[in-house]
């Protein structure tokens, strides 16, 4: 303990050298109050490396130019002032010249390398870029914070280090930034039809594809023991024969083949009043949809006099209790009044091919559990692949139909098969009416390969 006390003494005590070298310091402080040279250290002469002329004047450092005047930078300055002041109207300052694009020198290997600024005023990503007027780029837009500069009261862009650098990446990965598809207001002509209900248009089928959820025909086939999916699909294409001999309305026909398929998921129908169920249908859709609707007196007719008026007006009550009087209710055809549009209404071949695939769809009993909507938009999809259309599904049919591609194979699939089929099947109703002259005989269009579907 000792020891260690005796050191601890010893080193706090001053040292002869301190006092030596605090006098010393203490005689330069006095001199330099007296205004005489440093007694210690001879002042420097001329050592013939500085112009006298040029001294004499001193160098100024041009506006804006704030930085420590080292070695190489005095040398800049010094030639800068020298050819300035030999040059007779030089265009531009020399030494603006000289400093904004100072001329880069290797140095000696026993030469001291000039003194660096301070790295707070460094521009790390400028990569030495320059714009025209011999500024340096901000050192945001170096960093890739903005790409756009305030000059001169105009936005200029900047391409940066980081913005090249993220393009070049993009583009090698194939993620090259692509303009986003329009959707196409398919009702910018229809802005003085006030039948078109422009103004409340997408709100209509906003709750049409709400409402569509209730009150959905089942898979009632397994609930039917006379009854078989072939026995509906003969119902379905007479009930379109007689559709034509009425010259009904659209609206009718699908709204008569949804109350059969209704009316079936709620009761058990023997096979002899099958028909009759059709019949009466009809008669509701007909009242429903029709400004004249057929009586009942000419369903008697077509219907051979199989049934009496009796009958169906029993049958007609039946249905409408069973289904508690509710026939207001978006069909497939609802959605194929839009969608078509959507798909392109100065097509007609087109249109009657959308309108062939969407009674094709009333005969396959595969739909039957199918959302109006979807059978609507597969109806679309499988007459644009059968008329080749690119591409077979837009950004528009997909803003207004709320489906992908890949939610329509399978239904699209069906309707193909449907019409492949059709020239040699023994209901050929549809088949024939499409193939008509008025209809642009698209039923006699090739069919598409299932192929196509991906």
């Amino acid at each position: 303990m000792a020891t260690r006390n005796h050191r601890a003494v010893a080193a706090a005590a001053p040292q002869p050298a301190n006092r030596g070298a605090a006098r010393i310091a203490g005689k330069q402080k006095d001199a330099a109050a007296a205004g005489r040279p440093n007694p210690t250290r001879p002042a420097l002469g001329d050592i013939g490396n500085v112009a006298p002329d040029v001294l004499d004047g001193g160098i100024k450092l041009p506006e804006g130019i704030h930085r420590p005047i080292t070695r190489s930078f005095g040398a800049q300055l010094l030639k800068a002032a020298l050819a300035n002041k030999n040059a007779v109207a030089p265009a531009q300052p020399v030494a603006a010249r000289v400093v904004t694009k100072p001329a880069r020198k290797v140095p000696a290997k026993n030469t001291p390398r000039p003194e660096q600024a301070p790295k707070e005023n460094r521009k790390p990503s400028e990569g030495g870029a320059k714009d025209p007027e011999g500024n340096r780029k901000l050192s945001e837009a170096a960093a890739g914070s903005s790409r756009f500069v305030q000059k001169d009261g105009r936005k200029k862009h900047v391409y940066t280090l980081s913005t090249v650098l993220s393009a070049r990446s993009k583009a090698a990965c194939g993620l090259t930034e692509k303009p986003k598809p329009l959707i196409e207001d398919i009702d910018k002509f229809n802005g003085d039809n006030q039948l078109a209900l422009v103004d409340y248009v997408e709100d209509i089928y906003t709750f049409y594809k709400t409402a569509q959820h209730e009150s959905r025909p089942i898979d009632y086939m397994g609930n039917q023991p006379e009854l078989s999916s072939k026995m509906r699909a003969t119902l379905t294409d007479w009930l379109i024969e007689s559709h034509q001999r009425f010259h009904l309305m659209p609206e009718t026909l699908y709204l008569t083949i949804y109350i059969v398929d209704r009316y079936l998921s709620l009761q058990p129908v023997p096979r002899r009043e099958l028909q009759l169920v059709g019949m009466a249908a009809m008669l509701i859709a007909c009242k429903y949809e029709e400004i004249w609707a057929p009586e009942v007196n000419d369903f008697i007719e077509i219907a051979d006099c199989a049934f009496s008026r009796p009958q169906i007006l029993v049958a007609e009550k039946s249905i409408l209790n069973s289904m508690q009087w509710n026939l207001t209710v978006p069909t497939p055809y609802h959605f194929l009044l839009r969608f078509a549009k959507a798909a392109g209404s100065a097509d007609e071949q087109l249109q009657h091919m959308i309108y062939f695939f969407g009674e094709l769809a009333l005969m396959d009993y595969g739909m039957v559990t199918t959302y109006p909507s979807t059978v609507a938009a597969c109806a679309v999809y499988a007459a644009r692949l059968t008329l080749r259309k690119s591409p077979l599904w837009t950004e528009t049919l997909k803003h207004h139909t709320g489906l992908h591609e890949r939610q329509l194979m399978e239904g699209a699939r069906m309707l193909l098969r449907s019409h492949a089929a059709a020239p040699d099947a023994n209901l050929k109703t549809v088949y024939e009416k499409y193939g008509a002259e008025r209809f642009g005989r698209v039923a006699l269009h090739p069919p598409a390969a299932l192929c196509d579907l991906v």
